[in-house]
């Protein structure tokens, strides 16, 4: 099949969408409809717009709401793509739509495959402690992120990093996904590998609520917490001195005995699990007896 005459519709949203819309671009893949998201004034808007990028290329492109998509139907019909993409679209797209391409519909997923399926899988990888995630483009089906493998790239998660240094990493490993495959789907080639459910698990959407610290857990699991959600996520967040305090960044677990001073140990060994100022400093007593300095803290 010759390359020139692969065309595409493209479901796309932030920087993922953008690094895998201007990869197409590149190739050659001729954009035949775009849809995206229109921003949401209640998030921090910290990544790429699709929209600006089909502006500057002349590309179609259409702000749809999650119940309107069926109405596209007739539409990609009559323009027959032979892909279907979606990168960081956070609507589920109807089966009937899947159904319209003639070669795959394919998705960019923010993890290793099948691990970390479903919703915020860079968060999820991060709060859980992973060391590595990566991006998988995948076929779709009816059950989300549940069809074949067609390629993915791993990278690394520092202990350092938060979920949105990951997430740029992951961002740009689904570029070079898309760029390393799109030889092959320009010939009309797909290769497949099988996606084993029982190797991972399913995860839903976070809420900002889910930020709530709770000091009765161990340290590392309250550190993981607070880069998983740190800024321009909502952040982990905590009440103190009757207010609410959102704890952006801190130490790695500290050891009361060895890590800290002897004025500082002898008041926190005396604490119960939270939050709590000590000469001038934040501390947080977890409920393994480890503690946590607050290296980053605003009150609300």
């Amino acid at each position: 099949m010759n390359q020139v005459n692969q065309h595409a519709v493209v479901f796309a949203y932030h920087d993922v969408g953008v690094y895998c819309l201007q990869a197409l671009l590149d190739a050659g893949m001729h954009i035949d409809l775009v849809i995206t998201h229109e921003d949401d004034p209640n998030e921090n808007i910290w990544f790429g717009s699709v929209a600006k990028l089909c502006q500057e290329n002349h590309i179609p492109y259409e702000i749809v709401e999650r119940d309107q998509l069926l109405k596209l139907l007739p539409r990609l019909i009559a323009l027959s793509p032979d892909y279907i993409f979606s990168f960081y679209y956070r609507f589920m797209i109807p089966v009937e739509l899947l159904k319209v391409p003639k070669l795959a519909a394919l998705n960019m997923h923010g993890s290793l495959l099948p691990k970390y399926r479903g919703r915020a899988p860079v968060n999820w990888a991060v709060l859980h402690g992973e060391v590595e995630t990566g991006a998988t483009l995948h076929v779709m089906e009816a059950k989300p992120d549940a069809g074949d493998i067609v390629d993915q790239i791993a990278v690394s998660i520092e202990i350092h990093e938060t979920a949105h240094d990951v997430f740029n990493k992951v961002s740009n490993a689904a570029k070079r996904v898309i760029e390393r495959v799109l030889p092959k789907l320009m010939k009309g080639e797909i290769p497949r590998s099988p996606n084993d459910l029982s190797r991972g698990n399913y995860y839903g959407g976070r809420k900002p609520e889910d930020g709530r610290i709770d000091w009765s857990q161990p340290a590392i699991t309250i550190y993981n917490l607070i880069r998983a959600v740190a800024p321009p996520y909502p952040g982990a967040f905590t009440e103190f001195q009757g207010r609410v305090w959102i704890l952006s960044k801190s130490s790695l677990p500290l050891i009361i005995e060895t890590d800290l001073s002897p004025q500082v140990a002898q008041i926190l060994k005396k604490s119960t699990p939270g939050l709590h100022l000590v000469d001038n400093r934040y501390f947080g007593l977890c409920g393994d007896g480890k503690v946590l300095e607050l290296l980053s803290v605003e009150v609300q």
